[in-house]
């Protein structure tokens, strides 16, 4: 088994817009750097493509703001119209301060503005969202991709997180298909023969944050295809990497 593990990023993805085959248009690309999809490939795709192919896309202009975001705003001196984007993706308020909103998603999902973003989207009011079922799109990508290339392959879809007690941000796996996100090494020995009690590494978290090191914000690299990396085959879930409630020391 080779313990060397290849990252390669995908480059000539073109713009994506609602409605584009996204893997039709990674499919082009790899051929196009002479390459193809193999088995046992890890495909990991940045938020923003999914988002704007499944036309998870607002324009602020169609946005009235509410009486809460219009307070909210006006603490945070930032666009109530996105403010309203915010608290409508969200679940729950986690924290909030003069600069900071931090919500739980409607998928369960801790982190800054509920995924709303600005970034790489075209036009000055136009905001992103994150998918609606991140782990069906996941699955569908992953069912086109073998469709196209007959290539059994894992899909790991990323977003960028901020994390309890650490600065800076990385990318983080929020959708997951044909993988096991969690990898459980309790009950094993380590080379001192004493057992593990607690250790579950989250390896797609892993793959998506070594894909971050490729991607970048201005790269224009929202594909990243991970070779070498024997991972456990399965009908994983991205839930399977939220802590539950009664076990979240950080809320």
């Amino acid at each position: 088994m080779s313990s060397d593990i290849k990252l390669t990023a995908v480059r000539g993805i073109p713009e994506i817009r609602p409605g584009d085959d996204v893997g039709a248009a990674i499919v082009r690309a790899v051929q196009n750097m002479s390459m193809k999809l193999s088995d046992g490939d890890i495909i990991v795709v940045a938020q923003k493509v999914i988002s704007k192919s499944e036309g998870r896309l607002v324009n602020l202009e169609s946005v009235k703001p509410s009486e809460f975001a219009l307070e909210i705003s006006a603490k945070q001196n930032r666009d109530p119209r996105l403010i309203e984007v915010i608290l409508n993706e969200s679940a729950n308020i986690i924290r909030m301060d003069e600069h900071v909103l931090i919500t739980e998603t409607k998928h369960g999902f801790i982190c800054a503005n509920a995924g709303v973003d600005r970034s790489n989207v075209s036009g000055v009011d136009c905001v992103s969202l994150l998918p609606v079922s991140p782990d069906d799109s996941a699955l569908l990508l992953k069912t086109r991709l073998a469709e196209l290339t007959n290539a059994g392959v894992a899909v790991i879809i990323t977003d960028t997180f901020g994390r309890p007690w650490r600065e800076g941000l990385t990318n983080v796996a929020i959708g997951i298909s044909g993988m096991l996100p969690l990898k459980d090494m309790r009950g094993k020995l380590d080379d001192h023969g004493k057992q593990l009690s607690a250790t579950v590494l989250a390896v797609a978290d892993e793959l998506a944050a070594a894909s971050g090191l490729l991607m970048k914000k201005t790269s224009r690299i929202p594909v990243v295809i991970i070779r070498g990396y024997y991972f456990e085959h399965g009908d994983g879930k991205s839930k399977e990497l939220i802590r539950a409630k009664e076990r979240d020391l950080f809320r």
